[in-house]
C-alpha cells in the first residue's frame, strides 16, 4: 500500500468551489488507483487582524479545520500571512501550522511520501516536513508558483533550494520544465506530468444549438480565465473589435472587470462583449462546446487546464506561446499559436473560424490527456520515490 499525504494550497473549498478544482482531480483519480491511499493537507493562508475580519476571510475561518470533500480527507489548518512582506514569512508559518496536524495523521497512518502540488509556499514546506518525518518529497510547478514566487526577491531562494532539495520533481509541461532547471536543477530531474481532462464530461455538443441557448448568433469567441492583466483578455476585446459580427464571452471574475468593460465600451463593442463572471466548473462544457474559438492572449502559463478542456470539448484554441502551449497546439487542427497582440490574434481567430476544423478532430488532439493517464503516471512517480529513498511502504 503506498500511503500519500498530498499538500496543496491549491485546493477548493466552500467558500472557492473553482480554486485548484484540477489539483482536486488529480488527487481523486490517485486515490482511485488499486493500492493507494490519499489522505490531503490543504492550508488555508489568512492574513493578521483585523484584515481577517472582512467577509471573505471571516468565511475561510469558519470552515471545518476536517472534512470529507468530494470523497477525499482533507485537512484545512489555518496559517497567518503577513501582508506587504511579498511572501517572505509564508514558509515558517505554514510549518509551524502543519507540525501538528501532520503527526495527528502520522499518529493514526504513517505516510511514505509528501507529494507537493503547489510549488510555493508548499514546496519549500514540504521539504521540511520530509525531513522531520523521513519520508521522500515529490514537488509539482504549475505556473505562477515559479513565474511569480520563483523570481520575487523575498521568496526566489526558497524556491531554488527547495528545488534542489526535493527527492523528486514534475511539471505541466516541457517549458515549464525547463523554467525548473533555470533554478539551478539538472533538467533531467524533473519530469513532465501533463494535467488531465474528464473526456465524459468535456465533448462536443450540438454548437447551434448551444449558441441559440445563450441567445448568440455568428461566430463565438470564448475567453476563460481571472480577470487580471497576466491573462490578456484586453488582447482578445481589442482583436474582436477587428472582427465585425463575432460575439466574445469572457468567463471569470476578478479586479479588471470594469476596466474591461470600458475598454469593451470604448471600442465601441460592449454590446458584443459580455463579461459574465465566474461560473461553477460543471457549466463549463456547455460554454466552450457553443464556442467557434478559446481565445486567451495569456502573458504567463504552465499549461493551462482551459486549454485541454476546450480541445476536449471541439473548440480550438488561439493562445500565445506562453508556457506549454506548444504541448496542446500540435497542429493547426488544434488551433494557432500567435504573439499577444490584437491584430495578430484578429487574424488567428479568422484563420480558425474559416478553416472551421472538425469537433471530432480536435477532441482527439487531446486524447491521451485524461485523469487515468495522469494519476498512474503519479502513481509510479512516488512509488519509485519511496523506492528509491528506502523507505517502505505501510500497509
Amino acid at each position: 500500500m503506498l500511503n500519500v499525504l498530498t499538500l496543496s494550497s491549491l485546493f477548493p473549498d466552500s467558500t472557492r468551489p473553482n480554486f485548484g478544482i484540477f489539483v482536486q482531480r488529480q488527487t481523486a483519480a490517485l486515490a482511485m488507483r488499486p493500492g493507494v491511499g490519499v489522505r490531503v493537507v490543504a492550508p488555508i493562508g489568512l492574513p493578521v487582524w483585523p484584515l481577517a475580519r472582512s467577509d471573505r476571510f471571516r468565511a475561510q475561518a469558519a470552515m471545518p479545520l476536517r472534512e470529507v470533500w468530494r470523497g477525499l480527507d482533507v485537512s484545512r489548518p489555518r496559517f497567518t500571512t503577513l501582508p506587504g512582506t511579498g511572501g517572505r514569512f509564508h514558509v515558517p508559518a505554514l510549518i509551524r501550522a502543519l507540525v501538528p496536524v501532520l503527526d495527528r495523521l502520522r499518529d493514526e497512518r504513517a505516510f511514505d511520501v509528501i507529494d507537493a502540488s503547489f510549488f510555493f509556499p508548499d514546496g519549500p514546506a514540504a521539504v521540511a516536513l520530509g525531513r522531520r518525518y523521513g519520508v521522500p518529497v515529490s514537488i509539482k510547478a504549475r505556473g505562477a508558483d515559479i513565474h511569480h514566487w520563483g523570481h520575487m526577491p523575498a521568496t526566489r531562494h526558497q524556491v531554488a533550494r527547495a528545488a534542489v532539495a526535493a527527492d523528486g520533481l514534475l511539471a505541466v509541461s516541457d517549458a515549464m520544465a525547463d523554467d525548473i532547471a533555470a533554478l539551478g536543477v539538472p533538467r533531467g530531474r524533473v519530469r513532465v506530468h501533463h494535467t488531465g481532462v474528464d473526456q465524459a464530461r468535456f465533448q462536443p455538443i450540438d454548437r447551434g444549438e448551444a449558441k441559440a441557448g445563450l441567445g448568440v448568433s455568428g461566430p463565438l469567441i470564448l475567453s476563460l480565465g481571472a480577470l487580471i492583466p497576466r491573462k490578456g483578455h484586453g488582447v482578445v476585446i481589442d482583436a474582436v473589435a477587428r472582427l465585425p459580427g463575432v460575439t466574445l464571452m469572457i468567463v471569470g471574475e476578478g479586479a479588471d472587470r470594469t476596466a474591461l468593460q470600458a475598454r469593451a465600451e470604448r471600442l465601441g463593442v460592449a454590446d458584443r462583449v459580455r463579461l459574465i463572471g465566474a461560473i461553477p466548473h460543471d457549466e463549463l462544457p456547455g460554454l466552450l462546446g457553443a464556442a467557434d474559438v478559446m481565445a486567451l492572449a495569456s502573458a504567463s502559463e504552465g499549461l493551462a487546464n482551459a486549454w485541454v478542456e476546450s480541445l476536449a470539448c471541439g473548440t480550438p484554441i488561439v493562445i500565445t506561446p506562453a508556457g506549454g502551449a506548444g504541448d496542446v497546439v500540435t497542429s493547426r487542427t488544434a488551433g494557432r499559436i500567435t504573439q499577444a497582440e490584437p491584430e495578430a490574434f484578429a487574424v488567428a481567430i479568422r484563420d480558425v473560424l474559416d478553416q472551421a476544423p472538425d469537433p471530432w478532430a480536435v477532441r482527439a488532439t487531446v486524447r491521451d490527456f485524461t485523469w487515468p493517464t495522469n494519476a498512474a503516471a503519479l502513481h509510479s512517480h512516488l512509488a519509485e520515490l519511496v523506492s528509491r529513498n528506502g523507505v517502505g511502504m505501510r500497509c
